[in-house]
């Protein structure tokens, strides 16, 4: 598929990733849509912070994902819907799981509805790494069982079964894309990466953290926009689930160790039970396969670990942006 000059709706643009494959699919010459989560402040998210002339190219819907009616009054019109809006935070999770339910299983089937009624090309539902759970066996290819550690991965499982069924059922073209763990500018506190970053740039030489000893497969957020580019560029993953991974991994420990030689190297980490999840929940291990990304598509990753973790404190020291950032509490 070419993306030039298609008609493409993007759910959650005010977000992380969102906000990014915003600006990525402007670069291909898309005509960009973005949906945004209506707020009494006319708050756009991190759209806001983009310049003028930038904005001035995307059409911006508000509306709620959870709304069927607002859903297909978005896509109506698209000829590709990238579906990134969902709850993600883990420990919120725990004891707000309706709304997770609401939000990511629900606001999927909005979009696979209004997708299917309005013919739109290509739908791309996004999944997470945690469907997986504690790697069974490494690297996590596509094939890995499914498990629902935390509500929030239980509800992304949901989504992303109920999206296989309509390509099954109705031979809808869909795809489900699964970053791993996705992190860069704009991310928000409750990541790990933004929390050591911040705390260390706020001047504390306590960093306080949860677990250490699990490991993650990071990605730079522009190696996972370019993921969604290239993917949606394929004619070959049409009913496919498809990861974008690193084939790497590295613990919490080491990460944070890393981020402190950069920042201020005379601050140590401390425990602070409130920040670990229950043990049964803890995914101890992620470690993905990006084999069939690489075998379909052209991707590729373009930032390593080290040149995405310097570039994210360049920009989380910019006065601007750490202001946002609440370093005295604890984001879930």
């Amino acid at each position: 598929m070419i993306l030039k000059d298609k008609k493409v709706l993007i759910t959650g643009a005010d977000g992380f990733i969102g906000s990014h494959l915003v600006e990525q699919m402007i670069q291909e010459g898309a005509r960009v849509k973005a949906f945004t989560y209506y707020n009494s402040f006319n708050s756009w998210g991190w759209l806001d912070s983009f310049p003028k002339e930038l904005l001035s190219q995307i059409e911006v819907f508000s509306g709620d994902i959870r709304d069927p009616y607002g859903v297909r009054t978005a896509v109506k019109g698209c000829d590709v819907v990238f579906h990134l809006a969902a709850l993600i935070a883990i420990p919120y999770s725990y004891h707000s799981p309706d709304s997770y339910v609401d939000t990511n299983i629900k606001g999927t089937l909005n979009i696979l509805n209004a997708a299917r009624d309005f013919d739109v090309e290509k739908t791309l539902v996004t999944s997470t790494s945690e469907v997986y759970g504690t790697a069974l066996h490494v690297p996590i290819d596509e094939s890995h069982p499914r498990q629902g550690q935390s509500p929030y991965s239980a509800t992304k499982i949901g989504a992303d079964h109920i999206a296989e069924s309509y390509y099954r059922s109705f031979n809808l073209p869909v795809t489900i894309v699964r970053p791993f763990n996705t992190f860069g500018p704009r991310q928000s506190a409750r990541a790990v990466i933004p929390t050591i970053i911040t705390q260390l740039l706020s001047g504390k030489e306590e960093i306080k953290l949860g677990a250490l000893h699990p490991t993650r497969d990071l990605l730079f957020v522009k190696d996972t926009a370019n993921g969604f580019v290239e993917i949606a560029k394929s004619n070959s993953l049409l009913g496919e689930e498809v990861n974008i991974a690193t084939h790497s991994e590295i613990t919490i420990g080491d990460l944070a160790q890393k981020l402190i030689d950069l920042i201020n190297p005379n601050a140590r980490i401390i425990s602070d039970d409130i920040r670990l999840r229950p043990e049964k929940s803890e995914v101890e291990r992620l470690f993905g396969s990006n084999q069939k990304i690489l075998q379909h598509t052209n991707w590729e990753q373009q930032y390593s670990l080290d040149e995405g973790l310097k570039l994210s404190i360049e920009w989380f020291s910019k006065p601007e942006n750490l202001k946002q950032y609440k370093t005295d509490i604890y984001n879930v």
